[in-house]
């Protein structure tokens, strides 16, 4: 434990990595006495135990490299740990062009699925898939869930142009294959099936649930129309893009921008969806994205973002409304504790929370100083500063350390 702590140690300054904005670190698992973590944009696997190994996503392509993982694509099962995500190999950066920002190619970006050998310290690249496109990719790995049932991988592919969906593959890299059209983001299980958000884009964000029938292996789809008529409080949430996902107390938990849907997606007879308004500021950047939502003594901590994802560079109007809004800061970060009908803020933080993970009596949060940027703001190196705070994991029994009071509807 002391020799993980002290290699935790310090903070990842901006270095090489061309991409938007920052990455962060991600992917944070602690699993047989490692600790794993992806350092984005940098492109480093970490794999802390008594030593620390570093790999540089070189069996992806030739470097120098950008990415790793934004999303938190990370599940363990025997020795492996199974981690997932996108990588620029080799990175290029465009630069700037005519006065409307900086531009890097996405010509040599790829997703993958890599799997580390705890037991022999062992990277293996178990599938890869590039576009060869200089402004479009394929979808982004950004979940991993294990299917116990069928000993298979499922993935979720909702960041990319072509391949969006959920889909499946074994834990050799073969058998791979489409389960789902229907973009998906994050997911997470309930009871015997796994479930995912159905992403339609970046304006509408979340439409629904797709849930995988692991012993029938067929897909069942739960549109969510109107929103207003589902929420305890009989208002609308506009920009509803996804965030994490978990589920506790017989219930699916969707974690989305403004609040959160809970219930029974597979059978609404028996619970239907309900959403819960959570850090609605209006039309702001405030959110739970590319952040984590896990057990934790017996309820859920789930991780809201102050600035998470931001537009520096706009060109029409509406970029500029988006602008104006993800750049507002209206609150710090903070990590909320779930244990029904209690909710709680428990710890506070500053622009975001990528990720966090309890190892013995301590709670490690992964933190990052800037947030993850649009098409016009690309930088030949990351722009944040990223690290690590180490706290007590009896913090859920503490007097909340913040209250926010919102007029709503």
């Amino acid at each position: 434990m002391s020799k993980i702590l002290n290699n935790l140690g310090g903070v990842f300054p901006p270095r090489y990595g061309p991409e938007w904005g920052s990455g962060g670190i991600f992917g944070l698992k602690y699993y047989k006495e490692t600790l794993y973590f992806t350092l984005a944009f940098e492109a480093e696997a970490h794999f802390i135990n008594d030593n620390e190994k570093v790999y540089r996503y070189e069996l992806v392509g030739p470097g120098p490299r950008s990415g790793g993982d934004t999303y938190n694509a990370v599940d363990v099962v025997d020795e492996y740990i199974y981690f997932g995500g996108w990588v620029h190999a080799p990175a290029v950066y465009v630069g700037r062009k005519n006065g409307m920002g900086s531009y890097i190619s996405f010509k040599n970006k790829c997703s993958h699925i890599h799997s580390y050998d705890v037991y022999n310290a062992r990277v293996e690249l178990l599938w890869k898939e590039c576009l060869n496109h200089e402004t479009d990719w394929v979808g982004e790995v950004s979940e991993i869930v294990y299917d116990p049932v069928g000993d298979r991988l499922l993935l979720a592919r909702g960041d990319g142009m072509v391949n969006l969906g959920v889909y499946q593959i074994d834990r050799k890299g073969g058998n791979y294959r489409k389960l789902s059209s229907v973009a998906a983001q994050k997911g997470s299980y309930f009871y015997d099936h796994i479930c995912f958000d159905m992403f339609k884009d970046w304006i509408d964000g979340v439409i629904g649930i797709q849930c995988v029938d692991l012993v029938e292996d067929k897909v069942r789809y739960l549109e969510l129309k109107d929103i207003a008529k589902m929420s305890i409080d009989g208002g609308e949430v506009s920009w509803r893009l996804p965030g994490s996902a978990t589920s506790a107390y017989g219930r699916f938990f969707l974690f989305i921008r403004g609040g959160l849907l809970v219930g029974n997606p597979v059978d609404e007879s028996i619970e239907p969806i309900v959403f819960y308004r959570l850090f609605d500021f209006g039309l702001s950047g405030y959110t739970p994205r590319r952040s984590m939502a896990k057990p934790f003594a017996g309820g859920i901590l789930v991780g809201f973002n102050s600035y998470s994802e931001a537009t520096i560079k706009s060109t029409n109007e509406y970029e500029r409304i988006l602008s104006k809004a993800t750049n507002t800061i209206v609150a710090p970060s903070v990590l909320l504790f779930i244990a029904p009908p209690i909710a709680k803020i428990v710890g506070i933080f500053g622009a975001r929370i990528t990720g966090f993970e309890s190892v013995e009596d301590k709670l490690i949060v992964a933190y990052d100083t800037m947030a993850n940027t649009f098409r016009y703001d690309a930088l030949p190196i990351d722009a944040g500063f990223r690290g690590f705070t180490i706290l007590d994991q009896d913090i859920v029994n503490r007097n909340p350390p913040l209250k926010f009071v919102i007029r709503g509807f």
